[in-house]
């Protein structure tokens, strides 16, 4: 099925989905208004909804859950006993579906989409959340503002939606960015923050080429996919963003399993530098290439696995995300097709071209598209994973420190544990001729306290919204921040701080702590770090 095909599909679903609104009802009233169906916009929803304010959550497509239910089902959870609360209370109910009644294994915090999805649908149908799906945020002049206050957005059909206090749980931050709130993207220099991991990366060993690979063909001209060097200094700031890519959920079930299509548009010259990659691996590595060298294939139930990227050649979309930050939507919905694109052609390359050892041809097509899985885009998953996007510059900005040596923080909402973890930029032909993967971040961190003052903005920029994703950080930080279990902590804490916010007629700057903290423990919610931590659960490399 063919993008276009696909995006109509999904008009079609917003017009059984969404609910209508017509004459009197232009204009929508509620004390909360999230804006964003991911993991994180349901928990801000559900948990100021539990707090008793009137709560509605406009999605701009037609699944909630993001990443959580959008391929991503390897769960990062880092230090299992870090994440509480209602984050902690969706992964049992998961476990449960399987018949698991604990949580502490790895494996006991991984379930198929479409049952988180009904999961994150039953919570907010629960606690009175109204969600409205196709609605998104016009594109200009969306954010209405009045000393230093939203007053209302204004939806792509015209509709007003006015709230007390505004939510932006999406991962592109489009509402904060057109509330006049500071923001940046890209990477930091070493100096800015004085963070020795930020900016241009010279030294990466992880999901690099093994062996000096030439970056360019006999007639000297650059194989795809590669820019042109040098490669900036080390530390050296820039607007490039890390790869995204989509996790695919892939099914060995002769009964359940889809063969992998060819796309149309697929071209097999962008495949070049990977062909030649091929043609040396055997000889340098001393046995055939697996699955395994080019996928990070993770086993859910029922015949699944979430297949990630690994190696210096696989799913990220290296180079391809530095614009959708700043991206129109119509802009955004180019690079997401050239994102689907270029996945759906690299696994049909490597399952089905003859360059390709037969072996790993074979290895590959054991596996295929899930008939029960995202049935209205093709049983492809309907979210890219954007990693990374704009970042605000709030109250606070977290950086390398907060992660490695100042994890402590009076006014802390939950604890991050994943490692820092930043997928590659950019891959760049060298002085040398060789090419170079760069941006790479993996290093361990210990449980660390996220800060309230992280998702407020200035307050002399916007008093009445929260930023649970696009969060106060340098790109360092946000390395590790961006896992999916925190960002549900974090919407945890954004629900109930916008509920003490409405219910004392305060900026939410200015809402008290202390009774923040003390909701978020009645509500199984972890703050501070333990004396005694059981041992660190083991953690797949590159989210």
């Amino acid at each position: 099925m063919n993008w276009r095909n696909v995006s109509t599909l999904l008009l079609l679903a917003g017009t059984l989905f969404a609910t209508p609104l017509q004459g009197a009802d232009r204009i929508q009233t509620a004390d909360l208004l999230v804006y964003g169906g991911t993991a994180s916009g349901v928990m801000t929803a559900y948990s100021a909804a539990q707090e008793g304010l009137h709560v509605v959550l406009l999605e701009p497509g037609a699944h909630l859950g993001g990443m959580v239910t959008g391929g991503l089902s390897a769960t990062d959870t880092g230090t299992f006993t870090v994440i509480g609360g209602y984050a902690r209370d969706f992964y049992r109910k998961a476990a449960a579906h399987y018949g698991v009644h604990r949580l502490d294994r790895r494996e006991d915090w991984l379930s198929e989409p479409h049952v988180g999805e009904a999961i994150f649908r039953d919570m907010l149908r629960d606690s009175g959340v109204k969600v409205y799906y196709h609605t998104r945020l016009r594109e200009s002049r969306g954010v209405a503002l009045e000393n230093r206050t939203i007053v209302a957005i204004t939806t792509s059909d015209g509709q007003q939606w006015r709230a007390k206090i505004f939510a932006d749980c999406t991962y592109e931050g489009d509402l904060m960015a057109q509330s006049n709130v500071s923001y940046t993207w890209g990477r930091e220099s070493s100096g800015e923050y004085g963070e020795d991991l930020a900016g241009v990366r010279s030294h990466t060993p992880q999901h690099q080429f093994a062996w000096p690979l030439s970056a360019y063909d006999e007639h000297h001209k650059l194989f795809p996919e590669i820019i042109p060097g040098p490669l900036a200094p080390a530390g050296s700031a820039d607007k490039r963003v890390q790869a995204y890519n989509f996790r695919l959920i892939l099914t060995d079930d002769p009964l359940n399993r889809l063969p992998f299509p060819r796309p149309e548009g697929y071209d097999r010259s962008r495949f070049v530098l990977l062909e030649h990659y091929l043609d040396g691996f055997e000889g340098h590595f001393h046995r055939p290439p697996t699955v395994d060298d080019f996928f990070l294939p993770t086993l859910i139930p029922n015949h699944k696995a979430d297949f990630n990227n690994n190696g210096p050649i696989s799913t990220d979309y290296i180079g391809h995300s530095w614009k959708y930050p700043e991206a129109s939507y119509a802009d955004r919905e180019v690079i997401w097709r050239d994102h689907l694109l270029y996945t759906q052609s690299l696994i049909y390359f490597l399952s089905h071209d003859a360059s390709v050892p037969a072996s790993l041809r074979a290895e590959l097509n054991r596996w295929g598209l899930p008939k029960d899985e995202y049935a209205d885009t093709g049983h492809w998953p309907f979210q890219l994973y954007v990693r990374e996007a704009r970042r605000m510059v709030g109250e606070y900005v977290m950086r390398q420190s907060d992660l490695q040596t100042e994890r402590t923080k009076p006014d802390s909402i939950g604890m991050g544990s994943y490692n820092s973890d930043s997928h590659n930029a950019e891959r760049v032909a060298m002085p040398d001729g060789t090419v170079h993967n760069e941006g790479d971040i993996q290093v361990p961190v210990e449980p660390y306290e996220i800060p309230y003052r992280a998702i407020t903005p200035k307050r002399s920029e916007v008093q009445n919204l929260l930023v649970p994703v696009c969060l106060s950080s340098t790109h360092v930080a946000f390395a590790s921040i961006r896992m999916e279990p925190q960002y549900m902590i974090i919407g945890q804490a954004s629900g109930i701080a916008a509920a003490l916010a409405v219910g004392k007629h305060v900026p939410v700057q200015e809402i008290s702590i202390p009774e923040l903290q003390r909701k978020l423990h009645e509500h199984g919610a972890i703050l501070h770090r333990s004396v005694e931590i059981p041992s660190r659960a083991s953690t797949p490399s590159k989210p």
